[in-house]
């Protein structure tokens, strides 16, 4: 796929979470990776955005900046944008949409930035352009540099392809898999979720353990692009090999039609040989057989303050199950509120920075091992 070469790769993060995706992008041997505001920025060339898409669990987009030009006003965008190398990278056969934003720049209307970029892509090289296309060029004009991005994502990459039942508040993939990183886990140890809802956690915690791609069963809107060699891709996609992991990964809800989701996701996604979820509350929540692990749960936060009183009493349920039970495992445990943690009576270490998820800021608490 041309243009041959290097240019920088923007991963997107969950807000927040930018340094695990950064630890993930290093140990995946992605070159000169840094973290920056709302994601990590690699060097690469096309072989990268592929490997980007399909093997990292952290990352929300791939966007491959492609090419950066001068611009003050809108006629010198649309010249420039016209001189543009767009063969190089888009098929006159395939629709495109345009996006652009506009940053302490002279040109300050993003609306008509996109729709000047648009045109000069339809007129010049001939690519029709439909807002629901599933290939989006980016435009970012800052300090009056025009920086040209193609997200080669398509779908969101918490979509891996393989989750159809969700829950009511579903925690994104790619956010669990951050904060499963965030606990210190790797794959070599059980995971317990006591509030398991559509299984996301447990799920991703198997596929980890199982050297499973995330991206293994979905498409990519780099699959649109000028030379895409569907051989070396599918090439690409076949050469990991899954592992058998030594231990099993478990969850529970007390409603019996979350566990059917779950049971459903997991075996969608292949890992229903690495997971048991069952039906029951809280307080009989008992480790299984083995090694201890890590226990992470998402419980519900309640957005009314009226909600907060019943949320009080099950967090220190979990609490005291845990802490009666689950001598030498550690607990990460995600809510919104601060007191909501303390009511669990866990020896929990001071929260770091709050993430999004959702259109709510939440926090990661983290135990030690438990007495």
């Amino acid at each position: 796929m041309t243009p041959a070469g290097e240019f920088e790769i923007f991963l997107m993060a969950p807000p927040g979470l930018e340094k695990e995706l950064c630890e993930e992008a290093r140990e995946r041997g992605f070159r000169n990776p840094k973290q920056i505001l709302g994601g990590v920025t690699v060097t690469g060339g096309w072989t990268e955005v592929w490997r980007a898409n399909l093997e990292l669990r952290g990352c929300g987009r791939v966007l491959a900046r492609i090419g950066s030009f001068r611009a003050m006003h809108l006629a010198q965008l649309d010249k420039r944008a016209r001189k543009f190398p767009w063969a190089d990278v888009l098929r006159k056969d395939v629709p495109v949409h345009v996006e652009a934003s506009c940053t302490r720049s002279r040109i300050y209307h993003s609306e008509a930035a996109a729709q000047r970029i648009g045109r000069a892509i339809a007129e010049e090289f001939g690519s029709p352009l439909d807002k629901n296309a599933g290939l989006v060029i980016k435009a970012r004009i800052e300090d009056d540099l025009c920086t040209i991005s193609i997200d080669t994502s398509g779908q969101s990459l918490h979509k891996r392809g393989h989750k159809e039942a969700i829950g009511k508040a579903p925690m994104r993939e790619t956010l669990a898999a951050l904060f499963l990183r965030r606990c210190g886990f790797n794959g070599a140890e059980p995971v317990v979720d006591p509030m398991c809802g559509s299984g996301t956690f447990v799920i991703e915690a198997a596929e980890i353990a199982a050297g499973l791609n995330p991206g293994r069963s979905r498409g990519f809107a780099f699959e649109l692009l000028a030379g895409f060699d569907a051989g070396a891709w599918e090439n690409m996609r076949s050469k990991a090999k899954p592992l058998v992991p030594g231990h099993a990964f478990f969850g529970s809800d007390r409603d019996a039609g979350a566990i059917r989701m779950a049971k459903d996701n997991a075996q969608r996604a292949g890992v229903a040989g690495l997971t048991v979820f069952r039906q029951q509350s809280v307080s009989d929540l008992q480790p299984p057989d083995g090694p201890p692990g890590l226990v992470i749960v998402n419980p519900p936060y309640g957005t009314r303050i009226g909600d907060r009183k019943p949320l009080h009493a099950l967090h220190g349920a979990l609490g005291q199950t845990l802490l009666g039970r689950f001598g030498g495992w550690r607990v990460g445990l995600i809510t919104t509120e601060a007191s909501l943690a303390k009511s669990t009576g866990l020896p929990l270490a001071p929260s770091g920075a709050p993430v999004l998820h959702g259109g709510l800021r939440v926090m990661l608490y983290q135990t030690g091992k438990l007495p």
